[in-house]
């Protein structure tokens, strides 16, 4: 019986506003992709990203469109070089390590781990806001061992003091979100060293990034934006210290995997991040993050309501997921 693809938008609302250096969101809107066979079925989610000119309903059409191939009996090696990366592939792809792992009763975990997968620390977000609300947010995390605070204005000094002094016990991962420029970036650098800032992710714009390569890095800098997959990392090599590994930039688990390996390779460190999701576009990337550096998948801790059942969160903690979530 042929695989029959489908796809659907769900969305899921935000306990409270989201917001980064480019706006606000209330709501996670993302596209659900189904693969079914012989009464068999396999998921995957990812979210489209309005900055990387993506929107719901063009993913779901995306999605659709490949139906005919899929039922045709393409696999997830052909998939890669049919649609180009993004979340449209990352959601059938990941539906297709899914639905591997129900028809062949082996767990991806025993593909895609060097070692027996555990539950791994991951960095708790601040949104940006007002320097004494985001103190107020990073105290009552304080608790937390990994905290990614969002930045990104063109004066960032007062809330990175009080997030640093509220949390002192953490380690502070500062996003910058493309915010910064030529005329801040060298004083916010030097501030982030001054307060023990353990990572910088994306200051400056991609595309005119260059200038990373020519000024010190008192704090490693980690590229997000300007990194979606194994091609690009060669050109960063003298910009950044680490990359953002993300299944909705990669195109899906089975590139990101080639792409952590060739990073390692050439001597990055490694993040493996997140679009706003729920469990289950967590799911593989919590797989992925096994050996990373630093983890970034605290998606359904910002859901009003996630999706049943979802991943298990303790602590500092997200654990693999269950065989009934995904994989």
């Amino acid at each position: 019986m042929p695989r029959h693809l489908s796809a659907r938008i769900d969305s899921f609302p935000l306990k409270r506003a989201f917001n980064i250096s480019r706006g606000a969101k209330t709501a996670a809107d993302v596209v659900t992709c189904t693969l079914t066979e012989n009464g068999v079925s396999g998921h995957g989610e990812c979210v489209p990203y309005k900055r990387y000119g993506e929107t719901v309903e063009g993913v779901l059409k995306a999605i659709e469109a490949l139906a005919g191939a899929v039922s045709a009996g393409m696999t997830r090696q052909e998939l890669q070089t049919a649609i180009k990366p993004g979340a449209a592939r990352n959601a059938v792809d990941c539906a297709m390590w899914d639905l591997e792992a129900k028809l062949t009763g082996k767990r991806v975990s025993a593909s895609a781990c060097r070692i027996l997968p555990r539950p791994v620390p991951t960095a708790v977000t601040i949104s940006l806001g007002d320097p004494a609300d985001m103190a107020d947010e990073a105290r009552a995390h304080s608790s937390q061992k990994l905290l990614k605070v969002k930045v990104g204005t063109s004066d960032d000094r007062a809330r990175m003091h009080a997030v640093a002094s509220a949390a002192r016990d953490a380690e502070i991962i500062l996003d910058a979100n493309e915010g910064w420029d030529e005329s801040n970036i060298r004083e916010h650098l030097l501030l982030a060293a001054e307060l023990h800032i353990g990572l910088i992710e994306q200051p400056l714009p991609a595309g005119k990034d260059e200038l990373l390569a020519h000024i010190p890095h008192p704090v490693p800098i980690c590229a997000d934006e300007s990194v979606h997959t194994i091609d690009d990392l060669q050109a960063l090599s003298d910009r950044y210290d680490a990359i953002n590994i993300k299944l909705d930039k990669t195109g899906g688990l089975t590139e990101a995997l080639a792409m952590r390996d060739r990073a390692r390779e050439l001597g990055f460190g490694v993040m493996i991040g997140c679009m706003v999701g729920t469990s289950l576009a967590m799911a593989p990337a919590v797989l992925l993050a096994q050996d990373a550096d630093w983890v970034d998948l605290d998606g359904p801790l910002l859901m009003a309501r996630d999706r049943s059942p979802g991943l298990v969160y303790s602590g500092s903690l997200v654990s693999p997921p269950s065989p009934d979530l995904w994989g």
